[in-house]
């Protein structure tokens, strides 16, 4: 019998055609980007260095920091809604009762829908002349709901919430039954109940998978664009026009694409900026068990 003691690692040819795959469509086209943002280019004529110029306009353009600053309003709101209820709802799923497989797997429906499918049902259940709130005005007031920025935001905040809770309650539910149940069993002897249980026990070893999904959320929550797209078109005015969405203006609208690649690199640049401060300040990276939590 073949001793394993000195197997190791696969070899990078293993990776290879994973990373070619990456380097070409992931790698390659950053990289595009990040020359067509020193470029001045509409589309259709040759591109032509600008040095700075779309830099400096962004800088100056008070739309576009004001764009900057919704977005990542948007991402802490979606992080502060969807965490704990994401927590609360993995945990009780991981359950092995019969009714929680039934109502988990009903939950999850909205995973399977496109971003634009869930936006556009959104849209046509809110709308101010046909939807609930036109019926329910004593909750709505005149039921236009986009027709205010808090409103508006609060709209946006409750469908990406309802779309994307599932996926990071997917995530803690897999979690949540991986720690092991030796834990449970010596806080019943020790006499803690269920609630101490989850703060003490539960919330601890669920540290790696928060820290991914807190990952997942900012990334997700700042480049977001479908659902501005439909239900609100960065409305009323620009109070709710992020940066994707005032990228996607500036490349499709005005056709200035050296602009629109400047506001792409520099959601790239806070995105991965935000990461890694979580990362840091969590400790995350300095993990090196296997186990969750541990």
């Amino acid at each position: 019998m073949k001793s394993t003691l000195g197997a190791g690692r696969p070899g990078f040819l293993w990776a290879a055609p994973a990373a070619v795959f990456f380097g070409l469509f992931a790698i390659v086209p950053l990289l595009m980007v990040a020359v067509l943002s020193f470029a001045s280019w509409d589309g259709l004529s040759d591109p032509e260095f600008a040095g700075l110029d779309n830099w400096k306009k962004l800088l100056d353009d008070p739309v576009m920091i004001k764009s900057l600053w919704l977005s990542v309003l948007l991402t802490l709101l979606g992080v502060v809604v969807q965490t704990p209820l994401s927590i609360l709802l993995g945990v009780w799923a991981a359950g092995h009762q019969r009714n929680r497989a039934v109502l988990s797997a009903i939950y999850f429906v909205p995973m399977l829908l496109s971003i634009a499918a869930v936006s556009v049902l959104w849209r046509a259940v809110l709308d101010p002349n046909f939807g609930v709130p036109a019926q329910a005005t004593w909750l709505f007031g005149d039921g236009n709901l986009f027709g205010m920025q808090s409103s508006a935001i609060g709209v946006l905040v409750f469908v990406s919430t309802w779309q994307f809770t599932p996926l990071h309650t997917l995530i803690y539910q897999g979690a949540a039954r991986a720690v092991p149940q030796v834990l449970y069993q010596a806080a019943q002897i020790d006499g803690a109940g269920t609630v101490r249980q989850f703060f003490h026990i539960t919330l601890p070893q669920l540290r790696n998978s928060i820290i991914t999904s807190m990952i997942l959320m900012v990334v997700g929550g700042l480049t977001t664009f479908d659902t501005v797209l439909i239900l609100t078109q960065g409305g009323p005015g620009s109070d709710t026009t992020i940066s994707a969405y005032y990228m996607y203006q500036k490349a499709f609208k005005s056709f200035d694409y050296g602009a629109a690649s400047a506001i792409a690199l520099l959601l790239v640049l806070v995105s991965t900026l935000i990461s890694l401060i979580v990362v840091r300040l969590s400790g995350y990276d300095k993990m090196r068990s296997t186990m969750e939590g541990l």
